[in-house]
Formats: C-alpha cells, sequence, structure tokens
C-alpha cells in the first residue's frame, strides 16, 4: 500500500510540474501579456464578467476577453501602446492605457441609472448546478459561507467547521473518536423513521453521503459513515445552505433534509501560484467522572451484599475481595488502584498539510492539490489517516465552448475499537466498560510468584464475568483491531455551449463515484482471555464494500433580452443517477494463532464459526425540472419551478412524483417612497412555498423478496417470504412555507436576515408496523403519520468599528424549532421502553405531542427511616388497609409488589395512592433543542493582526445521563463513580444518594433524577493570526505568509454533570432520545499552524 501512495504521489507532482507548464506554453511570445484585476472602487470587492477590450490608435476593437469569479483577467495585446476599454453593468466604462505595465488594478465607479429609480450593481453569482442567481436577488432561505472564514478552526471535515455558524443547522458530533461522523439537521428532523440529512452538491453535482437500511455494512449508519471526510476543507471554496422547501424541491427526493452545496476552488488568471499549509494539533479529552478506587471500591461491594440479604460477602469462595497474602496470585492482581478511564486516555495528535497550485491563461485554468491529514485519537486503538488529491481545470474552447473537468481521489484509513463496531447500539463500550471495571484489578499480570510480568492481566472470568460483557479495556485496545480503508475516485466532466451567444446555454455534466472500502477485523485471544477453544478467540472478520454511482445532468438555460427594466431566466434539467452497492463479508475464529488476522487462514477447529455473507442493492433515479425567474424594475421577483422524480423504491403506480414550488421577493427599498432613506442600502420582503419528496430508504419494496433459513430438512433448505409486496407505497412528502426578510444598513456595515417558517411532512414512513397474522405476515411499512416543524431563524452580521487600521466585526445567529406530531396510526406501536425495569423510560409517539419526547417518575429523595415509608394519601394521612393494619410503599403492586425500605429511591405517588406504578409516570422531557445558534466577534489591526473568537451554544434540550445512572446504580459488580461515597448507610441518614444492594430494589428507575438540562455555551474556537507586512514579503518573493495559534472547544459552560453535554439523538429511530452512553467526548485542541504562497 506504502509503495502505491508513493507512486501515486510521484505521479501527482508530475501533473503539478505540467500543469504549472500549461500557461506559458499557451501564451504567444510575440504579444505582451498584461494581466489585472477589476474591483468596486467603494469596497475593492472583485468584479466578475467585466468586459475588457483592446482598443488601438482608432478606438478600434482588436481583441478582449472577462475577468473571472475573482476579477482577474490576462490579456495578450496586439501593441503594447493600445489601450483597454473595461465596461460591465452597474459601472462606469473605464479606458486605461497600459504604458508598458505587465500587472495593473483597475477600479470601476458603480452608477445609478434612471430606469425608474432602479438601483444596477455587480453580484457576485455562487455556482450552484442550476440557475446561479446572485444573493440580492434570491427567493429562497439559503445562505452562503466562505470556507476561508471558517478554516482557523481545526476539523478533519467541514461539517464539524460549520457547528453553529448558520441559524437553523444543527450539527453534533457523533463522537470524539477521528473518522466519527456528524449528525446535520436543518430546521428539525423531516423524518421519524428515516434520515433527516441533507442532500451533499459538490461543484454542482449531488454527492452521495447515505447507505442504503438493508445495505449490509456492518452496524454503520448515516451519522457513522462520515463521507464528508473524503473532502479536504482546504479544497472549499464557498459553502451554501438551501433552507426552505422551495429551494430544497429543484434538486429531488434527496433533498427534503436541506441541501449544502459545497463549490471547491478553482484557477484564476494568474501566474502559476503554490500555497503550503500546516497545522499541528495536540488534543485532550475532557476530565473523565471520577470513580472509586479500589479501596473503596472494595468496602461498597460486601455492603451491597449485606444490604440484599444481611449475609457478608463469602471471601473464601470470591477471592477477588480476599486481599490474603497468602494466596499471592489473587493478592498481588487484585489489590491496585487502577484508573481505567485513564488507562485507555491518551493525548492525541493530529497532522494536517496541504499543498495546492493554482493559476491559468485566458483558456486555460487550473486548481490542483494533494492533502495528507493523520490525527490520533485520544482513546487508544483510534486514529483516522487521509490523503487527497484534486484537479480542478477550465478549458476555453472558443467563445461558444467551454470545457471543465473535476477529479478527486481520496485515501482513507480509520481505525476504531473492535467492541464498538460491534455492538449494534450507540454506546462506546470500550469507555463504559473501563468506568465499571473493577479498580482494585490490576492492568499487567503477576505470575503466582508475585512477579510482575510484561502481559495483560485478562482472565477468563472473575465476579464481573467475561467477554462480552467485561474484559481488560487496555488489552481490548491495543491487541484487537478493526481498521477500515477506503479508496474513492470522483472524476467529473462538464461541457458548456453557448447556443445561441447570450441568451440560450446548455450544459451537461456527467459524474462517475466509485468508492470502495475494506473494512477488517480481529479478536485475538490475548485481548479477552477466554478459553482457546471458544468460537470469539481470534475471531477474524473481513468486509469488502464496493459503491458506484453515475450521474448525468443536462440543462438548457434560456436568458431572452427584454430590456432594462425586466430580466427572465428558464431552466430545463434533467438528472439521472444510477446507484449500485455490493458488499462480501467472510468471519471466521479459531485460527492457529493471534499473528494470523486473515479470515482465510485454517482453523484449528473446522468451520467453527464460518460466516458469508453477501449483499447487493442498486437504486435508479431520473429527474426533471422547469425552473423559472423573473424579475421586474429590480425590486419585484418571482420563482417558479417544478420537479418530476422517478425511483426505482416504488411500485409502478407511485414511481413518478411532482413537486411544484414558487417563491418571491420584493425589494421594498426600491420603492419611490424609500428614496430618501439613505442608510438603507437593502430592505426585502421574501415569501416562499415548496414541495420535497422523499423515497424510503429500502430497495425493491415493491417486489416480493425471499430469504432461505440455515436449518436444513432432508437436506435443503428452506425458503420463506421476507415482506409484503408494497405496490401502494407512495412518496414522503415535505411542505414547506416560508416567510424572510432581508436588511442591509448603512453602506453593508449591519446586514440582519429573519426568517419564520413552517414545515409539514406528510405521509411518513413508518416501518414495521402490526398487522394482523391472517396475511402471512405479522408487519409491513407503510405510510402513516404526520408532523410538523416550526420555528424562526435570525442572523445579524455588523462591522461597528472600521477606523484607520482598526476593524471589528461580530456575527451571530439563532434559532428556534418545535416539533409536533399531528397524526400517527393507530397500527403503529406507540410506545416503547417498560418502566417497570430499573433503567429504562417511556417513549410515546402521540398526536400533539413532540417528538423525541420521554417519561418516567419523579424522584424526590431517599427514604430516611422505616417512618418515611408510610403511604399517605393527599392530604398527608397516613394509608390503612381494609383490616386498619399499616400501609407502606409499594412497587407496582400487584405485579411485583415491592416495598420500599429505609435508604430507598422516593418516587413521587402521583395518584395517591401508596403504589408506584405505571399511573405515575409523567413527562420528564425532549431531547430537541429549543434555541441553537453561534456568536462571535473579529479583531483586525493593520490587516495583519487577527483575533477570531466563536462561540456556540444549544439551549433547553433534556438528555439521559446515562453513564450516571450506570456508575450510581450499586446494584452489581461494576464500579462506581465517588458520588455513591454520599450514599444512605444507616437510618437516620439524610442524602440524595440510596443505598449500595446488590441486584435487588428499584433504586434506579427512569425517573428524573438522571433527566438534566444540557443546555450549553461553548467557546468553539480561538484564533490568533499575525500576516507578514507587503515589505518583508517582497524581500522574500513571497505573496503570503501567516501564522497562527488555535484552541478549539477551550471551555465550555453548562450545568451538566456528565462529560459533555453534546449528545445527539439516534437517527432514524422512532423512539430516539439523546442518552449519554459513555461515547468520547469532543476534545480540546490546540493548533499551531502556517500558511504560505508563492
Amino acid at each position: 500500500m506504502k509503495q502505491n501512495l508513493t507512486n501515486l504521489l510521484y505521479r501527482f507532482s508530475f501533473a503539478l510540474i505540467i500543469l504549472a507548464a500549461l500557461p506559458s506554453l499557451a501564451q504567444d511570445s510575440k504579444n505582451a501579456l498584461v494581466r489585472g484585476q477589476i474591483v468596486d472602487s467603494s469596497d475593492n470587492l472583485p468584479i466578475p464578467s467585466a468586459t475588457i477590450v483592446e482598443q488601438d490608435s482608432e478606438n478600434r476593437t482588436v481583441g478582449g476577453v472577462l475577468s473571472d469569479i475573482d476579477g482577474n483577467f490576462a490579456i495578450h495585446l496586439k501593441n503594447p501602446n493600445n489601450k483597454l476599454l473595461i465596461s460591465t453593468i452597474g459601472y462606469k466604462s473605464k479606458v486605461v492605457s497600459v504604458n508598458g505595465k505587465t500587472t495593473i488594478k483597475i477600479a470601476l465607479v458603480s452608477t445609478i441609472t434612471s430606469l425608474d429609480n432602479v438601483v444596477v450593481t455587480g453580484q457576485k453569482k455562487v455556482e450552484t448546478g442550476l440557475l446561479n442567481i446572485a444573493d440580492r436577488n434570491k427567493t429562497t432561505s439559503s445562505v452562503t459561507i466562505k470556507a476561508a472564514d471558517i478554516a482557523n478552526s481545526q476539523a478533519a471535515s467541514i461539517d464539524e467547521q460549520l457547528q453553529g455558524r448558520i441559524a437553523g443547522v444543527d450539527i453534533i458530533s457523533s463522537s470524539g473518536d477521528p473518522g466519527a461522523g456528524m449528525q446535520i439537521k436543518i430546521r428539525g428532523a423531516s423524518s421519524i423513521s428515516g434520515s433527516s440529512s441533507p442532500l451533499i452538491v459538490v461543484d454542482g453535482m449531488p454527492y452521495e453521503t447515505s447507505i442504503p437500511a438493508d445495505f449490509n455494512f456492518g452496524t454503520a449508519d448515516d451519522d457513522g459513515y462520515a463521507a464528508l471526510l473524503n473532502i479536504a476543507p482546504s479544497d472549499i471554496d464557498t459553502i451554501t445552505i438551501d433552507k426552505d422547501a422551495a429551494a430544497t424541491a429543484l434538486w429531488g427526493s434527496r433533498a427534503a433534509g436541506g441541501v449544502i452545496i459545497i463549490n471547491t476552488k478553482r484557477g484564476g488568471i494568474s501566474a502559476p501560484k503554490i500555497s503550503y499549509t500546516f497545522v499541528g494539533t495536540r488534543s485532550k479529552v475532557p476530565d473523565a467522572i471520577p470513580m472509586l478506587n479500589g479501596d473503596q471500591y472494595s468496602q461498597l461491594i460486601p455492603e451491597e451484599f449485606m444490604n440484599r440479604n444481611g449475609v457478608p460477602l463469602n471471601t473464601q469462595n470470591i477471592k477477588e475481595f480476599q486481599y490474603d497474602p497468602q494466596e499471592v496470585y489473587y493478592y498481588k492482581n487484585y489489590s491496585n488502584n487502577t484508573d481505567w478511564t485513564k488507562a485507555i486516555s491518551q493525548i492525541g495528535l493530529i497532522h494536517d498539510h496541504n499543498l495546492s497550485l493554482q493559476g491559468g491563461g485566458q483558456r486555460a485554468r487550473y486548481f490542483s492539490s494533494v492533502g495528507y491529514y493523520n490525527s490520533k485519537g485520544v482513546t487508544i486503538g483510534t486514529g483516522f489517516e487521509r490523503i487527497s488529491t484534486r484537479l480542478n481545470l477550465d478549458y476555453v474552447v472558443s467563445d461558444r465552448i467551454r470545457f471543465k473537468t473535476d477529479i478527486a481521489y481520496t485515501h482513507s484509513s480509520t481505525d476504531r475499537n473492535y467492541v464498538n463496531n460491534f455492538s449494534g447500539t450507540d454506546k462506546d463500550l470500550l469507555r463504559s466498560v473501563s468506568y465499571g471495571k473493577m479498580p482494585n484489578m490490576g492492568i499487567f499480570e503477576y505470575d503466582q510468584s508475585g512477579v510482575l510480568t510484561p502481559n495483560y492481566f485478562s482472565p477468563a472470568q472473575n465476579v464481573q464475568g467475561g467477554y462480552p460483557s467485561t474484559y481488560n479495556p487496555v488489552a481490548m485496545a491495543e491487541f484487537a483491531t478493526n481498521n477500515q480503508v477506503s479508496d474513492r475516485v470522483v472524476p467529473h466532466f462538464n461541457i458548456n455551449v453557448d447556443i445561441i451567444p447570450k441568451k440560450l446555454i446548455s450544459t451537461f455534466d456527467l459524474q462517475f463515484d466509485f468508492n470502495s472500502t475494506k473494512a477488517k477485523s480481529f479478536l485475538p485471544q490475548n485481548a479477552t482471555g477466554r478459553p482457546i477453544t471458544e468460537t470469539v478467540v481470534n475471531r477474524a472478520s473481513d468486509v469488502d464494500v464496493d459503491m458506484a454511482n453515475i450521474t448525468t445532468k443536462t440543462n438548457f438555460i434560456y436568458t431572452p433580452d427584454l430590456g432594462e427594466k425586466q430580466n427572465l431566466s428558464v431552466l430545463l434539467s434533467l438528472q439521472s443517477n444510477d446507484s449500485r452497492y455490493e458488499s462480501h463479508q467472510v468471519i471466521t475464529s479459531n485460527t492457529a494463532s493471534s499473528l494470523l488476522t486473515d479470515p482465510s487462514n485454517p482453523s484449528r477447529t473446522q468451520n467453527s464459526e464460518l460466516n458469508l455473507y453477501t449483499s447487493n442493492s442498486q437504486t435508479r433515479t431520473v429527474g426533471s425540472l422547469l425552473n423559472a425567474q423573473y424579475g421586474l424594475l429590480d425590486r419585484y421577483i418571482l420563482n417558479v419551478g417544478l420537479r418530476a422524480d422517478g425511483n426505482s423504491r416504488f411500485g409502478q403506480e407511485n414511481r413518478y412524483g411532482l413537486f411544484p414550488s414558487a417563491s418571491a421577493r420584493w425589494r421594498i427599498s426600491g420603492e419611490s417612497f424609500m428614496k430618501n432613506v439613505s442608510w438603507i442600502d437593502d430592505l426585502s420582503l421574501r415569501l416562499s412555498y415548496g414541495q420535497s419528496g422523499k423515497a424510503p430508504r429500502y430497495d425493491y419494496l415493491y417486489f416480493n423478496v425471499y430469504g432461505n433459513y440455515s436449518t436444513e430438512y432432508l437436506g435443503l433448505n428452506g425458503v420463506y417470504p421476507q415482506n409484503i409486496q408494497l405496490s401502494n407505497f407512495r412518496w414522503e412528502t415535505l411542505i414547506g412555507k416560508n416567510l424572510g426578510f432581508n436588511l442591509q444598513m448603512f453602506n453593508k456595515r449591519v446586514t440582519l436576515d429573519a426568517e419564520f417558517y413552517r414545515n409539514t411532512t406528510k405521509d411518513m414512513i413508518f416501518l414495521d408496523l402490526d398487522i394482523t397474522t391472517v396475511s402471512g405476515y405479522s408487519k409491513m411499512d407503510q405510510n402513516v403519520g404526520t408532523m410538523d416543524n416550526q420555528g424562526w431563524e435570525l442572523g445579524l452580521f455588523t462591522t461597528p468599528i472600521k477606523s484607520g487600521k482598526w476593524k471589528v466585526e461580530f456575527n451571530f445567529n439563532i434559532a428556534s424549532n418545535e416539533n409536533m406530531i399531528r397524526e400517527i396510526s393507530p397500527y403503529f406501536p406507540n410506545e416503547s421502553g417498560n418502566t417497570d425495569r430499573n433503567g429504562e423510560y417511556k417513549r410515546f409517539l402521540q398526536k400533539d405531542s413532540p417528538f423525541g419526547s420521554f417519561y418516567g417518575y419523579k424522584f424526590k429523595g431517599v427514604y430516611t427511616d422505616k417512618e418515611a415509608t408510610l403511604a399517605r394519601d393527599a392530604n398527608g394521612n397516613v394509608i390503612t388497609g381494609p383490616n386498619g393494619q399499616t400501609v407502606y410503599m409499594r412497587f407496582n403492586y400487584p405485579n411485583t409488589d415491592y416495598t420500599f425500605q429505609p435508604g430507598d429511591a422516593i418516587y413521587e405517588d402521583i395518584n395517591k395512592d401508596g403504589n408506584i406504578d405505571s399511573r405515575d409516570v409523567v413527562y420528564l422531557g425532549n431531547s430537541n433543542p429549543k434555541f441553537t445558534g453561534g456568536f462571535g466577534p473579529n479583531i483586525i489591526f493593520n490587516n495583519q493582526f487577527k483575533l477570531l473568537l466563536f462561540f456556540n451554544f444549544r439551549m433547553n434540550y433534556d438528555i439521559v445521563n446515562g453513564t450516571d445512572m450506570t456508575t450510581t446504580n450499586m446494584y452489581g459488580w461494576g464500579n462506581q463513580s465517588t458520588a455513591t461515597l454520599s450514599r444512605w448507610r444507616n437510618p437516620g441518614d439524610v442524602t440524595e444518594m440510596p443505598r449500595a444492594i446488590y441486584g435487588a430494589g428499584y433504586n434506579w428507575l427512569g425517573s428524573d433524577r438522571y433527566v438534566e438540562d444540557a443546555s450549553f455555551l461553548r467557546l468553539r474556537s480561538v484564533t490568533f493570526s499575525y500576516s507578514f507586512g507587503k515589505k518583508l514579503l517582497k524581500s522574500l518573493r513571497m505573496d503570503e505568509i501567516r501564522t497562527y495559534v488555535t484552541a478549539d472547544n477551550l471551555y465550555t459552560w453548562t450545568n451538566y454533570r456528565g462529560q459533555d453535554p453534546e449528545v445527539s439523538m439516534k437517527a432514524g429511530d422512532p423512539f430516539g432520545i439523546a442518552i449519554d452512553n459513555s461515547r468520547t467526548p469532543p476534545t480540546s485542541r490546540f493548533s499551531l499552524g502556517i500558511t504560505t504562497r508563492f
């Protein structure tokens, strides 16, 4: 593999050299080459698409070019004495004498034409792949941010850098381990059973970031897949977020959750520019929950047994607590004070290198890059490595034909802990086991003579059990391997033809996306200590996954000349996508040695656990879009669209869906009654309506799919139908309405955007609804249910100080979203969880209740003595039985009929009947945040010194502190937190911590004791940077040298008692709530970086 990568780097370096030579080869040495940039005289911003015409001494035109998106141009003069005429709409034309110069910068002055008070200004447009509309003329809710503005935050993917930056976009990390994915929700959950993740569009083409629900890929889901890791943040130029349904409807069935449009960097007209950036980072995990040491733990366990039946712990049989020096082996191995969580943690290190070459001439422009990213996680055995390359070429074939090609290749390798990948839960099992591991046990083993050996102490069995319930966490992290290697290449080709110059344009895009992933894992005997004959010993797994996507898009854009007062653009787009997935998995165990990690190696017990799996899937989609935007007097703008989608996952009856959209913008500031309000630059009102469709995640739903039993009868396997043929399955449809305001004031020094929206998802797709078994089936998928998301968003950007060398900017955004279920199927099992058992909460899906809610008991403290356990009625009187006998508080009478004892937890008796049961279960909280957002200042001096701060927040959302539940229940052999030192021990003790009791009682029922408001305010990033001055750069022959230091996740203000309050809900689970299950939290990172350009 290393040799292949070395060859790749050599080839790429050779390509860079060839590209650097292209501009010089394309030039005509007989003509004088002049380079320059066109900018706005008022704010020095570049002006794209300006016309630069060469005029001879008689003012005849002898040549010309256009400026690119950054205002740059290059022109070969026929005569060095000729002049240049620069013109563009909204600016005064300007004639410039070159006078032998090779580089010039030209500032144009904007004009106000007398078109009934219409203000005409040049606008920079962002490429979207559809109609490219200037921001000031957009009728939908969308936000564009430059990647350079957030690049200082150290992250492996752009979605992490976007946390808190854009109103209404809620981004949560699934784990702090390297290579983990991010959960992205735009305006709340758009679906209950399906994914709410947005569609990712890269350079105008959809980018696959999801996997089919029925596809065998271990336990991966959309959040863990982390496909945005394949796009290096350093290659990104701009990010645009489309939020309302009128915008997302244009992108089809995968865009119901919103759209994130990423544009990568491209070449411009300039000499070759080489840029290099290095960032070195040190990361640290937040302080862990303090746990009992070996001595304290050794006091707790006997107390649990005494409270259970009054009989002391029999240390003669349980030698882990015997502490007899005569029993040397047990005495040495179980007389320790081990901090297991600290033992599996380490300092994380990140190295990030990026090298790019950019430039071009009048016809050929290029951007190429290569990057290397390596991250060692804060948990032993975790890491992520990526090599990314990109080549973007633009070539002007003629005045009417332009050609683009983009080729991106990414090689990545992710190391995860073995147990976390195969748990099938959202728990970080390694970290969870480390919390509960008995601290009196040592990490390394002492032999029978009491001599410390280099071997990890991994007994096959002790009082805590054995693998998979428990093990030596350090041995598991060090020896068990779980590696995933991915190679992804995405070639994209585009041709742009002016059929009728300046009126009718046709573009054709063809994109291939090939992703090959190999996941290998191995569980050796020394990681578990299990007997060599068991099938969990030397267990090897090998998974090969191939994904292939072919996407086409054909656009016809018609822009007729309607005069100066009105404009019209019409788009007809035809799109198709073919996606294919195929996987093969082999699992074996009991290879002859722990060094034989491949499942192809023969095992000692032939076919002891030989499992072969194959999976394949194919989906095809087609779409057509008719979209038109009309503008009148630069004040009244209307956009209408109709999207038709076809998806192979539906039957013939509902395979195609129609999704209309309409939006409008009224520029109030352009009206005559606003002409004297000079301090307002722009004031606009927007309205939009749209529908977006969503297809089911499963393929072949309209077919009868058959499977076979693993058991045999007469030497044959049985065949059975797996599903009901769903020929009438319908599209899940999101209907969105949006009201927006845009305000710019004081020469654009204050920008305020406000949005109010309501999204309704109807025909929601629910999986596995119960049906009558007379059909031969017990479950089926159906369209049943309606859900609302409504809320508001506010974004503010201001420049309060812009004086002399000082400049201060401040940005702020906040959003609020409320979720409500409006309709639910009576056939759907609308509740989950059993409050009759410890550790569980009730979750309901019911009308007029929010998704993500949970219910349980109200914790009221601890019974201090026997008298405190007396049952009392609503008036506080003691309840007596039918014969006058004293009644004590009970739990779940008559089913369980447990009588509470002194030291037990008190739960509120809501109906005052002396019995704690389901009638005392109440609403406890909801895992959806009420408010999200971020803010921060940018302080700039002399454009060289910059101090950038950014805070993000999530407010008013509840999570279950599952780690607190498992580390304070004092119910078994697991270690507990130091909070249990205040536990009840004797009658009369007043405390909030119940007594310890082994395997009995109901002291950790699902109650508000473990429900916490996880609101937080986090100092997300602090960056101080210094850019070298122009004089020094000139002497060094450099264009830019910038150094900076950055601290990420520096401090968090919260009342949450766990390690970190940033906890997400499990995606795709109708009953999902946010539970902190000891996952690796986001890390604090300290980075030092340098950027050079020459």
